[in-house]
Parts: structure tokens; sequence; C-alpha cells
């Protein structure tokens, strides 16, 4: 088996087992995250209707005034929770589980989460 199939392999374990025990958490909405090499993108999912309740995105033009150039991808990962966190206390969502969708919960998974949690969300 070569090398890049058995990493996709480790990394499907992985995603279900977090999404597992995600479903396992009850009538809670899911914060799902999806990390690529530039960007960063969370939203909160209803899974019973299959329906995005708010969304945040590194990408999103209203979020340019606060995403400097300069910014490194960890501050800018911070600004997306703190922004989706808001958004959810808005729409009275105060608990989720939180889906890290696979990614290992350091360096931006683990910002996000933290800036989530300042901002008024429970997980």
């Amino acid at each position: 088996m070569s090398k890049l199939k058995k990493d996709r392999l480790r990394y499907n374990r992985r995603r279900n087992r977090s999404k597992n025990e995600v479903f396992a958490s009850g009538n809670r909405y899911r914060l799902c995250v999806f990390r690529s090499n530039k960007n960063i993108e969370a939203q909160i999912i209803d899974d019973m209707e299959g329906k995005t309740l708010v969304s945040s995105s590194s990408i999103e033009k209203t979020l340019s005034k606060e995403i400097k150039p300069g910014m490194n991808k960890f501050e800018i990962s911070k600004i997306v929770g703190i922004i989706l966190g808001e958004r959810a206390i808005k729409m009275k969502i105060n608990k989720v589980a939180f889906d890290r969708n696979g990614y290992p919960y350091h360096g931006r998974i683990k910002a996000l989460a933290d800036a989530a949690r300042e901002s008024g969300l429970e997980f």
C-alpha cells in the first residue's frame, strides 16, 4: 500500500471517530471545521434538518477589515472563531458539539475552538 493511501485511511479513521463522538452527544448543533492550507472555515449545522445555521470563513468579504495582509494563519483562526461565536449568540445558540473533522486538536483548530469558547459558546 502506498504512503498516500495509508495517510488517507488514517485520516478517514480519525474523521469518522470524531464524528461518531459528536453524533453520540445528542440533540446539540454541530460546529464543523474545515481547514485548508490557506484558509479556515467553520459552520454550525443542524443535523436533524440538514441546514447550516451560522457560518464564518477567512475568505469572507466582511472579515477583510479585521484580517490584515501580514497576519499569520493562527491569528486569522482566532478572528474566525470569535466572529462565529458572536453570530451564534445572536441566533441564541449556546451549546454545540465540536466536530474537528479529523484534524488534530492543536494549532489553528485549537485557536478557533478557544476563541469560540471565549465569545460565549459551550462545547
